[in-house]
């Protein structure tokens, strides 16, 4: 088994490291979707330290992408962006401090907001950004790509 557990580790970080910038994006949001879902189980089922645990790995995912903002290139979008991270990291933690899983349910349909529009934006479609164009220096987007 333990075997079989680094492999799948080796596998996950080649994933990662090999991966579009924005599906790397698209990534992240799932993540987080998923650990607020399982902090939202957690809370319900009175295993409160697998709900730490799935809290605090909901903040880190949104301070990667908080670091991964690039303002220069982002501007006004990058700045939006940064303050819907602080606004959501805030609410987790005033929900779980007020035990309301309201709070969860509203960072979860952001989240899930968010990742439908990364996802959208990597479609190719005419007048869209592509995964390839937005991780290219000196276009105007975002900038997340250029960080992972």
């Amino acid at each position: 088994m333990y075997g079989t557990k680094n492999g799948i580790d080796m596998y996950r970080r080649t994933h990662v490291t090999t991966a579009d910038p924005l599906k790397l994006v698209v990534m992240c949001y799932e993540g987080a979707v998923k650990n607020m879902k399982t902090a939202r189980e957690k809370h319900l089922s009175g295993e409160f330290e697998a709900k730490g645990k799935a809290i605090l790995k909901v903040h880190n995912i949104l301070g990667l992408l908080m670091q991964s903002l690039d303002f220069e290139k982002g501007g006004e979008v990058a700045r939006n962006l940064n303050d819907l991270y602080i606004y959501m990291q805030r609410r987790i933690t005033e929900g779980d401090l007020k035990r309301d899983l309201k709070v969860f349910d509203e960072v979860i349909s952001m989240l899930e907001e968010l990742a439908s529009g990364w996802k959208e934006n990597d479609s190719p479609r005419p007048n869209r950004i592509t995964s390839s164009e937005a991780a290219r220096p000196g276009e105007e987007g975002v900038g997340i790509a250029g960080a992972y």
